[in-house]
C-alpha cells in the first residue's frame, strides 16, 4: 500500500498544479543586456507590459462569464437527500364513520429517508436568451480592449524609444563638440602665450566649452531618466540595464510616409469600440422589449423513499416516485418596470449614436492635427538636414582659414556654434518626424502591432 502511494505521489502533484500552469500566461524571458531594437522593445511590451497582460485576463474574465451565462442552456441535474425521525407522530383528525364522531389518529412512520434526483431544462428563457445573443459582441469587445491597449503600448514605446536616441545623439554631438572645443581652447591659450592674440580668444573658448560640458551632463542625466520611462513601458524590471540599437540612414528611411492615404474612420479601433457598443445595446433592447414573453422550461423527479418505524431496517424497502412536466412562468403586470427598462436602453442606444458622431469628429481632428505635425516636422528634418551639410562646410573652410591666420577666432566660434546647433536640430527633427509619424499612423489606424 506505501508503494502504491509513493508512485502515485508525482501524479497527485501533477493534478494539484495543472490548474495554475493552464491559467498562467507567457512570459518573454528578459532581454539580454545587450543592444536592442526597437522591434525587440516592441515584442518585450507587448508580452510583459502589465496592461496588455490584463487585457488578456480580462479577455479570459469575459469569455468565463459568457460560459456562466450560457450554462442555463444545458440539462440542471441535482441530488437531495433527506433523513427524519418522529419523536411524536402527527396527528389527524378522522371521521369515525360508526360514532359520527371526528377521532384523532396519528399516521405515518417514525422513521423516513428520501433520496431524489431532480433535473431541468431550459426550453425558452428571456435572460439565456440574452446571454447567447450577446455572447460574439461580448468576445469582440474584450478582444477590441486588447487590441487598443496593443496601439498604445506600442505608439508609446515607439516614442519613448526615440526620445531616447534623440538624448542619445545629443550626448554624441556635445561629445564631438567638446573634443573640438578643447582643441581651440589649447590653440588659443597657446596662442595667447606667445603674444599673437589676446586673452579674450580663449576665454571665449573657455565659455564655450564650459557650455557644452552643462549641455553633455544634461544629456547624460536626460538619457538615464528616459532610459527608465522606456523601461518602464516595456515592462521591464528597472535592474535590467539595456542598451538601444539603431541604425541612422534606416531612421532617415523610415521617416518618409505616404501622406496621400485618405482617413478611415472605421479603421480606427475607438471606433469599432463604439459599434460593439451599439450592437451590445441592441441586444439588450431586444431583451427589455421582449420581456412579455414567457419562460417555458420542463423538469422531472425521481425519488427513492424509505420509511421504517425501526431506523435499523430503516433502508429495507423503497417506496418510489416519479414525475415529468413542464413549467412557464408568464409576467402580467410588474409595475411598468419593462417599459421603463425598455426606454431607458432605448435612450442609452441614442446616446451611443451622439458617441459614434463626437468620436468621428474627434478622429477627424485628431488626423489633421497629426498629418500637419508631420507634414511641418517632415519639412523641418529635410532643412535641418540641408543646413547640417552646408555647417559641416562652413566650418571645415573657416577651421582651415582659421589655422592659416586668415579668420579670427571669433569667426570659428561662430562657425562651431553654428555646427553644434545644426546637428542638433537635425537629430532633433528626425526623432520628431518619427515620433509624429507614430503619431500619425495611430491616427489612420494602421499601426502595426504584431511584433
Amino acid at each position: 500500500m506505501k508503494q502504491t502511494l509513493l508512485a502515485l505521489k508525482p501524479l497527485f502533484r501533477l493534478f494539484l498544479f495543472a490548474p495554475f500552469c493552464a491559467l498562467s500566461q507567457p512570459v518573454a524571458p528578459p532581454p539580454p543586456a545587450s543592444t536592442l531594437t526597437l522591434s525587440q522593445c516592441l515584442n518585450y511590451a507587448l508580452v510583459n507590459q502589465p496592461v496588455v497582460r490584463q487585457a488578456r485576463i480580462d479577455e479570459q474574465v469575459t469569455d468565463a462569464e459568457i460560459r456562466i451565462a450560457k450554462a442555463a442552456w444545458l440539462p440542471q441535474v441535482g441530488v437531495t437527500a433527506s433523513a427524519q425521525h418522529y419523536f411524536q407522530l402527527p396527528t389527524t383528525i378522522f371521521p369515525n364513520l360508526t360514532t359520527g364522531l371526528n377521532e384523532p389518529r396519528q399516521l405515518g412512520v417514525k422513521n423516513t429517508s428520501t433520496i431524489g434526483l431532480s433535473g431541468t431544462q431550459v426550453i425558452y428563457n428571456n435572460d439565456v436568451n440574452l446571454a447567447s445573443r450577446g455572447a460574439r459582441f461580448s468576445r469582440q469587445a474584450a478582444q477590441q480592449n486588447t487590441t487598443n491597449t496593443r496601439i498604445n503600448v506600442v505608439s508609446d514605446v515607439s516614442k519613448a524609444f526615440y526620445d531616447v536616441l534623440l538624448s542619445q545623439r545629443q550626448l554624441d554631438v556635445f561629445n564631438e563638440d567638446i573634443v573640438r572645443l578643447r582643441r581651440n581652447y589649447q590653440d588659443a591659450k597657446a596662442r595667447y602665450d606667445v603674444g599673437i592674440v589676446d586673452k579674450t580668444d580663449y576665454l571665449q573658448a573657455e565659455i564655450s566649452l564650459n557650455n557644452s560640458l552643462a549641455g553633455r551632463k544634461q544629456a547624460q542625466e536626460s538619457i538615464k531618466a528616459k532610459t527608465a520611462y522606456l523601461q518602464q513601458l516595456m515592462g521591464l524590471p528597472p535592474e535590467r540595464p539595456i542598451s538601444l540599437q539603431y541604425d541612422t540612414l534606416k531612421l532617415e528611411t523610415d521617416a518618409v510616409f505616404d501622406t496621400t492615404a485618405g482617413l478611415n474612420v472605421a479603421s480606427r479601433i475607438e471606433f469599432q469600440q463604439l459599434l460593439t457598443q451599439k450592437s451590445l445595446q441592441s441586444v439588450t433592447i431586444d431583451y427589455y422589449r421582449l420581456g412579455f414573453l414567457p419562460s417555458l422550461s420542463a423538469f422531472g423527479n425521481y425519488n427513492a423513499v424509505y420509511q421504517n418505524n425501526e431506523f435499523g431496517n430503516l433502508y429495507a424497502q423503497r417506496f418510489p416516485n416519479s414525475y415529468a412536466g413542464l413549467q412557464a412562468a408568464l409576467p402580467i403586470f410588474t409595475g411598468f418596470r419593462r417599459t421603463q427598462n425598455l426606454r431607458r436602453a432605448r435612450l442609452q442606444d441614442n446616446r451611443i449614436d451622439e458617441d459614434i458622431n463626437s468620436t468621428r469628429n474627434q478622429i477627424n481632428t485628431e488626423y489633421t492635427q497629426a498629418l500637419a505635425s508631420y507634414k511641418s516636422t517632415f519639412n523641418d528634418y529635410l532643412v535641418g538636414k540641408r543646413n547640417l551639410d552646408l555647417a559641416k562646410q562652413v566650418y571645415t573652410v573657416v577651421d582651415l582659414q582659421y589655422r592659416e591666420g586668415i579668420k579670427a577666432y571669433l569667426d570659428l566660434l561662430i562657425a562651431q556654434t553654428t555646427l553644434r546647433t545644426a546637428q542638433l536640430n537635425y537629430y532633433t527633427s528626425l526623432f520628431q518626424v518619427l515620433g509624429s509619424k507614430v503619431e500619425l499612423q495611430r491616427t489612420l489606424g494602421t499601426l502595426p502591432t504584431d511584433y
